[in-house]
């Protein structure tokens, strides 16, 4: 077994570890509220079973793209414990809170297409997990209306990423039309 694997799959099973601690008391807004953790997993499972993404600064960061935005983790905690790189992947994926959710959504919109490339895989696989989730269950709290918005923002969100990964261009695709059929 070469070094660089073994330091790749070490970062990657150590970002894991981190997100899973951070996230412990989340729960996801469906009706039997699954671990928040399962979302950061799912969209690096989505970057090596369908994107065939292995870069493990790229899974790093997907599996620790929400730490920042939902827990008490800071953007210097993430570079004294992964390094610059995936400080960078993390910072590109992470929305400003203290913003608006209007203002949040638009700048999601503008900085897509100027975010680093392993972002804007983080960026996609994100969206479709999200999107996944939503085909499936409407979250608590939500109505039709607000699913159809959130569909229509994710199109335009993946819009300005286009091109990077045929697979995920397709199945964005597919399950944002599948969302606006069952919720019209």
């Amino acid at each position: 077994m070469s070094n660089n694997y073994i330091q790749d799959m070490s970062l990657v099973i150590k970002a894991a570890d981190f997100a899973a601690r951070k996230h412990n008391t989340q729960r996801r807004k469906d009706a039997a509220q699954t671990p928040y953790v399962n979302h950061p997993i799912g969209a690096a499972y989505i970057l090596t079973n369908e994107a065939k993404v292995y870069d493990a600064v790229t899974l790093a960061g997907a599996i620790l793209h929400d730490t920042v935005e939902d827990t008490d983790t800071s953007f210097e905690e993430i570079r004294n414990e992964f390094g610059d790189e995936v400080l960078s992947v993390v910072r590109d994926v992470t929305d400003d809170k203290s913003l608006s959710k209007e203002e949040t959504k638009r700048l999601q919109i503008v900085h897509a297409p100027h975010i680093c490339e392993k972002a804007k895989y983080v960026k996609l696989a994100d969206k479709l997990n999200n999107l996944r989730d939503l085909e499936r269950y409407l979250p608590v709290g939500w109505d039709k209306e607000t699913a159809r918005k959130y569909a229509s923002w994710s199109r335009e969100v993946v819009s300005k990423l286009k091109g990077l990964n045929e697979t995920l261009d397709k199945e964005l695709e597919d399950v944002i039309e599948k969302i606006l059929v069952k919720y019209q």
